[in-house]
């Protein structure tokens, strides 16, 4: 038996649901601004082409192209790069405004005062990967770690609107003494999700997600030949540019298969954490088991279409989405878990 604790909202929730739904959105357009090319149709930052707006017209385009002469202006990658850009900017403003609550808020008992200053951290951070991105012309280490910290970001923006949310499960003292057991198992699972999402980036970044086009072998076998120490060199030069990749055909099929071999074993996790959460008596656990099984399997689905079906638009940003929530559903629980009480 579980119940919720009837704790009133804290200031800021209602901004920190905004701010966590504006970041998933972030994330979709970053991922839809990469998948259309987009990257580096803005060749300077924040602005394009030295303005705080695309050109658009035939006067503001021809002055463009006269100051970047190397860059023709692609009028709709431009816009996609800079829609991205403008939410990216609110999503600041909302983690400043998080931020200042929490300072003003800093003496109210059990209000979280470090979290939203370590988002806003994090936001300062991702807007210099932005910027680098562009600056350092889409390099895979930059590109891959604006990913991440966006995946972070949102997590944690989540996780203050939870916090904010003024509610926590009451668990019997049976199920209290189980919860060891489920954090022991969420850490891992967390950390194993963070190392996929990192290959996920790294594999975009490095343009080798059609290295395989063919499930569950790569290039007709099993384990094709791969080059590991070039497809995974962290150390690798900057530039000129890496719009396309520049890794070898060895090289992406050994970072798409890690990928694949990520996915398998952190599916195999999942599978293990969801059968935990169904030994426990309680129906929030079950539930949540339940729910994690339904976003693995939506998951798994989306990142086979995508190797048969050449990853289009759609569902590539599906299967992007799909990480999104997976990771949230492993903070709510998370969540739940630290701060449950007794009933």
């Amino acid at each position: 038996m579980s119940t919720n604790s009837p704790k009133q909202r804290q200031a800021g929730f209602r901004l920190a649901v905004t701010a966590t739904v504006l970041s998933v959105v972030v994330l979709l357009l970053g991922v839809f601004t990469r998948l259309t090319d987009a990257g580096l149709s803005c060749p300077d930052w924040p602005g394009c082409y030295g303005h705080f707006s695309w050109p658009s017209n035939p006067d503001a385009i021809a002055r463009a192209e006269r100051l970047y002469p190397d860059n023709l202006v692609e009028h709709q990658k431009s816009m996609v790069d800079m829609v991205h850009r403008y939410a990216a900017a609110v999503l600041g403003l909302l983690a400043i405004a998080l931020a200042v609550i929490s300072w003003l808020r800093r003496e109210d008992e059990g209000y979280p005062f470090r979290l939203p200053t370590f988002i806003l951290f994090l936001v300062v951070w991702q807007s210099l990967f932005g910027m680098w991105s562009i600056t350092l012309k889409l390099w895979p280490q930059i590109v891959t770690l604006h990913l991440l910290t966006g995946m972070v970001t949102c997590s944690l923006l989540w996780l203050l609107t939870l916090r904010l949310s003024g509610r926590e499960w009451r668990l019997s003292p049976e199920v209290m003494g189980r919860l060891g057991s489920v954090k022991s198992w969420l850490l891992v699972v967390v950390t194993v999700t963070l190392l996929q999402i990192f290959l996920g980036g790294w594999t975009s970044a490095n343009y080798a997600a059609f290295a395989c086009v063919e499930f569950p072998t790569c290039q007709g076998e099993w384990w094709p030949e791969m080059d590991f120490k070039n497809g995974f060199n962290l150390m690798q030069t900057i530039g000129p540019n890496y719009l396309g990749g520049k890794l070898e055909s060895e090289a992406r099929a050994a970072i798409h298969v890690i990928h694949r071999l990520g996915g398998l074993i952190l599916g195999l996790l999942m599978i293990g954490f969801s059968v935990r959460l169904f030994t426990i008596k309680s129906t929030r656990f079950r539930s949540m088991g339940l729910i994690t099984l339904a976003v693995l399997t939506v998951q798994i689905a989306l990142g086979v279409s995508n190797i048969f079906l050449m990853s289009p638009l759609l569902m590539a940003l599906m299967h992007h989405l799909a990480s999104v929530l997976l990771l949230l559903v492993l903070v709510t629980i998370a969540a739940r878990t630290w701060t449950a009480r007794l009933e």
